[in-house]
């Protein structure tokens, strides 16, 4: 067996040691059958995967039952998943002035033929709401090797009577108010507001605002003259310009301008400082927040941020763009893994699954950056490092040979019943020494 798939044993096997006995290894199994490409070629089929990955009908059945109605908890799942990746010592979070980058985000599974079911959220290619299953994701971002990877932190589910986009939001919010730590900044994308950090009581943000944004200064202008009423709010600051109906509405001149260099190139910077929302009047106690524009050649459109933290333009700029690892979770789960269709009905099946292709995403992006990278086949001379690479390279080279056998796990004596009576029940007895199956491959 090569260092990589006993790597890759030994990394699952430990993320499911937290669960019951039965239970853990029914799902090994089914995390194997992520992992090893199997959802892509049973199109998200859960029995189908199982099979194809060479499993016997009654592993298949524990596998489910497990899936369905095991007892096992995610976030028990990732607490064991970052023990491991912190034993490891590998991974380094990033600091920008003492301030470590909280991604987070949402992300939907679509089942638009899912009945009965309540979730609606926004899909951005129909224009409108459909059937799906959101999750909401938070990860710390940092490295290894230089090369920048995401660690999930929490993957949170929203409430029944909120089961939307704004809804599964607030959830996430509300989660990050109570367990970020002093040193985490939490880093959004668009789709949310000053107002609503305000509002939640986020302590450290830093997130996107729209090219259009109008804030206010937190400072009331001196009154024209010597009659009338005293003003109560302060001017209005557009960073950028914007064209009205009739006419061009000038941007309000920064109070702070800076280049600095990144990655060989300049990104010109610009700030307004002191701000607060359009419908806040001054006053000194309340809470001000500084909008950051960035000007980077490398794009058309300017970057807009605003964060409520007093730091160079070059740490707000690093640190925005660690918010885009976190994307790449849902991108691994859905078309690396073949998670972007499932077969699943029930409520905790359509949760489950998904939480666990999210969690295999993550540990693929980990072993790919910290395994020697792995040609695809005898073109090619320059393999890189980067888990698409692997899902066909680990296919071939990895997975074809998977034996052995872990004295921790015990099979329950008993198999529950999953399928109507009548269908043919296997109940062939199976030792330690059949544990993991070996697929018979040509290359072997």
């Amino acid at each position: 067996m090569s260092h990589a798939s006993e790597t890759t044993i030994q990394v699952l096997i430990k993320i499911v040691q937290v669960s019951a006995v039965g239970t853990n290894l029914a799902l090994l199994h089914l995390m194997w059958a992520m992992v090893n490409g199997s959802f892509l070629r049973s199109r998200g089929a859960v029995m189908t995967a199982l099979h194809l990955s060479g499993f016997t009908p009654k592993q298949i059945r524990r596998s489910w039952q497990a899936l369905r109605s095991g007892v096992w908890n995610i976030g028990e799942m990732l607490g064991a998943w970052r023990d491991h990746v912190s034993r490891e010592g590998c991974w380094q979070a990033r600091r920008y002035e003492g301030y470590r980058p909280l991604a987070a985000d949402v992300t939907t599974f679509w089942r638009p033929r899912l009945r009965g079911w309540k979730g609606k959220f926004y899909q951005a290619l129909a224009n409108r709401t459909m059937t799906g299953v959101g999750i909401g994701i938070v990860t710390e971002v940092g490295e290894v090797n230089g090369q920048r990877l995401p660690l999930l932190k929490q993957l949170i589910r929203p409430k029944e009577e909120e089961n939307h986009d704004k809804g599964l939001q607030k959830e996430v919010l509300h989660w990050i108010k109570k367990n970020a730590e002093a040193d985490e900044v939490l880093v959004y994308d668009r789709g949310t507001h000053v107002a609503e950090m305000e509002a939640i009581g986020i302590e450290r943000y830093v997130i996107r605002l729209a090219r259009n944004c109008v804030a206010r200064r937190n400072e009331c202008p001196q009154r024209q003259g010597e009659r009338g009423r005293l003003p109560e709010y302060g001017h209005y600051v557009r960073p950028l310009a914007r064209k009205g109906k009739k006419q061009e509405i000038a941007a309000t001149a920064a109070d702070v301008q800076t280049t600095f260099t990144f990655q060989e190139r300049t990104i010109k910077a610009l700030a307004w400082q002191g701000l607060v929302g359009t419908n806040r009047k001054a006053h000194p106690e309340n809470r001000t927040f500084n909008i950051w524009v960035f000007h980077d050649p490398d794009y058309r459109e300017p970057l807009v941020v605003a964060t409520n933290l007093l730091l160079q333009g070059e740490s707000v700029y690093c640190l925005y763009r660690d918010r885009w690892p976190v994307e790449t979770l849902p991108l691994g789960a859905k078309q690396m893994l073949g998670l972007h269709r499932q077969f699943v009905f029930a409520t905790s099946c359509c949760y489950r699954l998904p939480e666990l292709a999210l969690l295999m995403a993550n540990v693929l992006l980990y072993l790919a950056t910290i395994l020697p990278p792995i040609p695809s086949a005898f073109w090619d001379r320059r393999p890189k490092k980067h888990p698409v690479a692997y899902a066909v390279s680990w296919l071939n080279a990895i997975f074809q040979k998977f034996s052995g056998g872990i004295a921790d796990f015990e099979k329950k004596s008993r198999l529950q019943t999953i399928f109507p009576r009548g269908l043919r029940r296997i109940g062939a007895k199976n030792g330690l020494n059949n544990l993991f199956l070996t697929v018979s491959s040509p290359h072997c």
